[in-house]
Order: C-alpha cells, then sequence, then structure tokens
C-alpha cells in the first residue's frame, strides 16, 4: 500500500496542475474577449491594444532593473516604446528618426546622471536603449503582421501556432519531462517539452493554412504554413527564455502579477515579439516564391 503522506502529496500536485491550468484558460478566454474585437477592427483600436500590452510590458522590464540597482530611464524606456509603435504605425517615413532621437535623449540624460555622480549610467543607458528597442522596435513587428493584405489571418496564423506549440510543451513537459532544456534559465523546461511543441506547432500551422485556405479567409496552402509553425516554433522559446533571463537576474518569478495564472504582461508578449519579429519577413519571403 502506498504511504499517506506519498498519496497526499501526489493528489496536492495534481490539484495544482489543474488550478493552474483553470486560471490560465480563464485569463485567456477574458484576453481573448477583449483582444479579438481590436485585432478584427484593425487600424486605431489594434494599435492600442498592442501599445497597451508593450507599455505595460516595457514598465515591468524597467522595474525589473531597478530591483538589480539599475536605474533605466523609466519614463522615457515607456515613452520612447509608444513613441515608436505609434511612427511604426502612422507615421512609418518617420520610424527610423524617431527611434534615432530616442537614443540620442537617452544618452543626454546619462550623462547628465553621471556627471551628478551616478556611476553606473552607462549600463544604464544600455538598459533603457535595450528596452526601446525589444520592445517598441521588435514588438512592433506585430503592427507590421496586422498591416499586410490579408493581416488578421497572417497574425493569427503566426501567433497560434507559437501558442500551440507553448501548450504542448507545457503539457508534454509537465507529464514526461525528464532531460532540462535551460537548468538555470527556465529549469522546469524541458527538451521532451520542447520538441512536442515544435511538433505540435507544426501541426498547427498546417492546420490553420488549411482552416484560411478551406473557407477562402487567406491563399495560403498547407506547405507555407507548415514553414511557419516550424521556424517559430523551434525559435520563439528564445523569446521566453531570454525574458525569464531578465527574471532569473533579480531573483523573481513573474515580472508582473496583471494576468492571473500567466504573471505579467512581459511574461505573455516574450514569444509573441519573436513570433512576429520573425514571422513578418518569413511571411514576405513565402509570398515572394509563390508570385504574390
Amino acid at each position: 500500500m502506498p504511504n499517506a503522506t506519498v498519496v497526499l502529496v501526489a493528489s496536492l500536485r495534481r490539484w495544482k496542475i489543474r488550478y493552474m491550468l483553470a486560471r490560465r484558460v480563464v485569463t485567456a478566454v477574458i484576453l481573448a474577449a477583449v483582444g479579438l474585437p481590436a485585432i478584427f477592427v484593425g487600424g486605431i483600436p489594434y494599435l492600442l491594444l498592442i501599445a497597451f500590452f508593450l507599455g505595460v510590458a516595457s514598465w515591468e522590464y524597467s522595474r525589473l532593473c531597478r530591483r538589480a540597482h539599475y536605474q533605466p530611464l523609466s519614463v522615457l524606456t515607456v515613452g520612447g516604446v509608444l513613441a515608436i509603435l505609434t511612427a511604426r504605425a502612422l507615421f512609418p517615413l518617420w520610424a527610423e528618426e524617431t527611434l534615432t532621437v530616442l537614443v540620442l535623449l537617452a544618452m543626454g540624460i546619462h550623462l547628465m546622471r553621471y556627471e551628478r555622480g551616478r556611476d553606473e549610467a552607462a549600463l544604464d543607458f544600455a538598459l533603457t536603449v535595450g528596452g526601446i528597442v525589444y520592445l517598441g522596435w521588435v514588438g512592433a513587428y506585430l503592427l507590421d503582421v496586422r498591416n499586410l493584405p490579408g493581416g488578421i489571418w497572417w497574425l493569427f496564423l503566426v501567433l497560434l501556432p507559437v501558442w500551440l506549440a507553448d501548450s504542448g510543451a507545457y503539457f508534454v513537459g509537465v507529464r514526461w519531462g525528464r532531460h532540462r532544456l535551460s537548468p538555470r534559465l527556465s529549469p522546469k523546461k524541458s527538451w521532451e517539452g520542447y520538441w512536442a511543441g515544435v511538433v505540435v506547432g507544426t501541426l498547427g500551422g498546417v492546420l490553420f493554412a488549411w482552416l484560411w485556405k478551406r473557407f477562402d479567409l487567406l491563399d495560403v496552402p498547407m506547405w507555407s504554413g507548415a514553414i511557419i509553425g516550424l521556424v517559430l516554433s523551434l525559435f520563439t522559446t528564445l523569446g521566453d527564455l531570454g525574458e525569464s533571463m531578465f527574471k532569473r537576474w533579480v531573483g523573481v518569478k513573474d515580472s508582473g502579477n496583471l494576468f492571473p495564472g500567466h504573471g505579467g504582461v512581459f511574461d505573455r508578449v516574450d514569444s509573441w515579439l519573436w513570433a512576429a519579429a520573425l514571422g513578418y519577413p518569413l511571411v514576405l519571403w513565402l509570398q515572394h516564391v509563390r508570385g504574390f
């Protein structure tokens, strides 16, 4: 007969997994109810949706850095991210100039901080610019994908396989994960979960490409869906690990607690950034190959 303590521990572990899953599902449903209308409408509503997510994520990023006793310019980081998103969406010809001005402004302010006694100002400057570029410039590819012809369905074809890959990796990793993928950055991730995620994400890309074509939503062959699903499933895990690097750096589990079961916004957009930044040129290349 199994020891009562062992049985109790196993039961509590199963209950915890189910509870966490339930919270994640409820949060995902709420986010979908808010986000899907903006995605379908596009334009300013979609810009506001992405600006909210990336603006909050940049604030969480700055807060993480401050926990490590560095002082990036939080207001400039958040404001810079919002300025780049606005420029890329509404004034694309001025996007590069906007980024240039923000970098020079950050340098000027951090120079003054160094002169006033802040010895770590150079590192603060690097963190300020890094946040603006990563969350602002890279994040703006979420807008570029949506602005493509048929952008609604390209956006879904880029993001949904990544979500499926993440879910597949989580379930397989919890059940059968044995070999640690990245012990320092994310101890709970396993190679078994990772490769399961790649398979699920690739199949998801095929499925969604078939559905889009079947219902005349987007003229995309299944092999294109397979390539998108495969490439993004292979590499978007790096976005997750990159965000984990900042959390491990300061010793926290989540970047925030805005979303029950999901942590902060930075925790949620980590793989989106990589998906959009890789998915946008990949979609353009696939369109070129097909002669669009």
